[in-house]
């Protein structure tokens, strides 16, 4: 990777770590569109690489707030849809699969929009995992379906249990793309040289992420899950 590249994916990286850090969200549809612009080959394991760190940091963080029945569900779906990301991308183009990614996103986040306050249940959960699977195995990008089913929780409860469940996702989509070999040392090399961007941007989120309410956090939700939506629809 040329410096010039290495600068602004690290200004990019800092400052999407600060979102995630502060929201529980954004790190991946922050990243990806720029990297896939940049440096397509890094996609999606430098970005699954660097969010470890991160997740691990968050969920560190308010571990105290942490939805563990809803995340065990999340998980379980999660890993299923694992395979499913690996058949997209067998079958699908990259142009087909931002577009089904991108309308699905869209879809949901409208449908979330005229619904009234909602507690989502055990099919909800496994369903957001599910999709997560798929998208995030596939693009890097998962976080609008988990976003989605917590927009009505805590900030606390929201950023800690998403962070656990894209902690464990990410675990099993490197492992599975390890050994499908499709990872390689370009990718990790280049994950490593943004570890620093990516701890100040981490580091800076602990400034702001109790200053955040509810419904801030919920119009947040709804305009990341549009954006990312919109974002694929445009890269497609």
């Amino acid at each position: 990777m040329s410096v010039e590249h290495l600068v602004l994916i690290s200004l990019v990286v800092v400052f999407a770590a600060f979102v995630q850090g502060a929201t529980g969200v954004g790190f991946a549809l922050i990243v990806a569109p720029v990297i896939g612009i940049l440096k397509p080959e890094l996609l999606p394991v430098c970005v699954l690489v660097l969010m470890l760190p991160l997740n691990l940091y968050v969920l560190w963080r308010e571990r105290g707030a942490i939805d563990r029945i809803g995340a065990s569900w999340i998980t379980g779906g999660r890993i299923v849809g694992t395979g499913g990301g690996l058949w997209v991308l067998a079958v699908l183009t990259a142009s087909q699969l931002a577009w089904f990614v991108g309308l699905s996103t869209v879809a949901a986040a409208v449908v979330t929009l005229m619904m009234p306050a909602f507690t989502p249940n055990r099919p909800a959960f496994v369903g957001a995992g599910l999709v997560t699977g798929i998208t995030e195995t596939a693009t890097g990008i998962g976080g609008p379906p988990l976003a989605l089913v917590y927009q009505h929780h805590a900030p606390a409860i929201m950023r800690s249990t998403i962070a656990l469940c894209f902690l464990v996702g990410e675990l099993v989509s490197l492992a599975t793309l390890m050994a499908t070999g499709r990872i390689d040392g370009t990718q990790l090399s280049a994950a490593a040289s943004l570890l620093p961007a990516l701890l100040i941007g981490a580091g800076l989120s602990r400034v702001v992420h109790h200053r955040i309410n509810g419904k801030f956090l919920r119009a947040f939700v709804q305009v990341f899950a549009i954006v990312s939506g919109v974002v694929l629809l445009v890269r497609a």
